[in-house]
């Protein structure tokens, strides 16, 4: 279970939840039976109450939205996308400590 302030997209609110969003946006791609996926969760949980309003916390199911996946070429996961105005800016793949993704983050975050 995801924060609530985790946004789970699909392929109807990727346009306006990810391309269009006003903040930038950190998509976690994941899936249920991915171990490394199941470990970042929860530091994802804590940096989307750490970082409200400044940056999007949202999570792609790779399973069940494969034209996104597709579309952005992920082969493997978790992969973490930052997107700031509707680009890719950083690409992060593997699950990472929260000191490491917070410092990716960081100049996002001004």
């Amino acid at each position: 279970m995801s924060a609530a302030n985790i946004v789970h997209i699909t392929e109807e609110n990727w346009k306006n939840e990810v391309l269009e969003s006003k903040i930038p946006v950190l998509v976690d791609f994941w899936a249920e039976w991915c171990g490394p996926c199941r470990a970042i969760a929860p530091i994802l949980d804590e940096l989307a109450g750490e970082t409200d309003g400044k940056i999007k916390i949202c999570k792609v199911n790779v399973d069940n939205n494969h034209r996104i996946s597709g579309d952005l070429g992920i082969r493997s996961i978790p992969t973490l996308l930052l997107f700031k105005n509707g680009t890719v800016q950083e690409q992060m793949v593997g699950a990472m400590n929260k000191a490491a993704l917070k410092g990716k983050l960081a100049s996002y975050l001004a």
